[in-house]
């Protein structure tokens, strides 16, 4: 499948039973969910999904499970999160066999390798396959800042097509837009900062409470494509609570239990996570709850993606 780096890619939840098996049933229900919301694609195995508790039997067992729902109608996306090369065209190879369409692929994990190491990881990886991959460049939680200058020298690998932009820094936007125009599509990976860096030129969103409010997310990304921004900028305003609850350490709880409340998923975690607890759950679910009962009318998307197609 053939697809454009652009529009709202969910960073999907994986879903468990009370007993610690994958709740494949609820599963497909959320990724039906979110195909029915309009996303552009589904992430697989990131953060939020939890991937480095889950087995390589499992992860497989979420593709086949996406796959199968979503029928060829959106891409498939598969987080590669390794210590070692090895390991991670291995991932690539199960996942491409698997019926992955794209691979979102960040430095390696827990040692931190330096310019030149990272690169001749990413141009293994990238040689390993044909699939078209989204470089995660997030040196706050990862400790590896992929440079403007790392980038040129991917350059030449077709298949190294977007950047999840983290670094946290609105300008890197167009910096790379500046530097590489459209070489590389740029993805929104910071929630808090999404709406920023799509007036920035950033070409879609990788989101995280796009998991429980996928249509706001949606909405939001094609009003500005729809050069509306008045009212993206009045539903993002009322999402900003919302989306605080991703820039944090328990985002995978917080966000868990925002799909709890919108019935979405549920609240179960893997150990070593916990569910939230305490003053910290009713922090976290008075601001669900109180952006629920002010969520927003919603403007008809199918309406201005005519006006918008007709424009181009």
């Amino acid at each position: 499948m053939k697809f454009k780096w652009e529009g709202v890619f969910p960073a999907v939840t994986t879903k468990f039973t009370p007993d610690d098996t994958l709740d494949l049933p609820l599963f497909r229900t959320s990724i039906q969910a979110q195909l029915e919301a309009g996303v552009d694609g589904i992430i697989l195995g990131g953060t939020l999904g939890e991937a480095s508790t889950l087995t390589d039997r499992e992860k497989l067992e979420l593709i086949e499970e996406t796959v199968g729902v979503l029928n060829n109608k959106l891409p498939v996306i598969m987080n590669i999160a390794e210590q070692s090369t090895r390991k991670a065209i291995e991932q690539v190879q199960k996942s491409e066999k698997a019926g992955v369409n794209g691979i979102m692929l960040l430095p390696p994990m827990r040692y931190k390798a330096t310019d030149d190491e990272t690169l001749g990881y990413f141009r293994d990886i990238a040689g390993s396959t044909h699939l078209p991959i989204m470089i995660y460049n997030n040196p706050i939680d990862y400790n590896i800042h992929v440079t403007l200058d790392m980038f040129e020298s991917l350059a030449d690998f077709e298949n190294i097509q977007a950047v999840k932009e983290s670094t946290r820094d609105i300008s890197n936007v167009s910096r790379m837009i500046s530097r590489f125009g459209n070489r590389y599509k740029i993805l929104a990976g910071v929630d808090t900062l999404a709406l920023e860096s799509l007036l920035m030129g950033a070409h879609g969103w990788v989101a995280g409470l796009g998991c429980a409010f996928p249509e706001e997310t949606v909405a939001i990304y094609h009003l500005v494509q729809a050069k509306r921004y008045d009212e993206a900028l009045k539903i993002y305003r009322w999402f900003l609570p919302l989306l605080e609850l991703d820039i944090n350490s328990q985002l995978v709880q917080n966000i868990k239990l925002a799909e709890f409340k919108t019935r979405q998923g549920t609240e179960f975690v893997r150990l070593p996570r916990l569910p939230l607890m305490g003053k910290t759950k009713d922090t976290v679910s008075k601001i669900i709850d109180d952006s629920i009962a002010t969520r927003p009318q919603l403007p008809d998307i199918a309406r201005f993606e005519l006006s918008l197609e007709a424009k181009l």
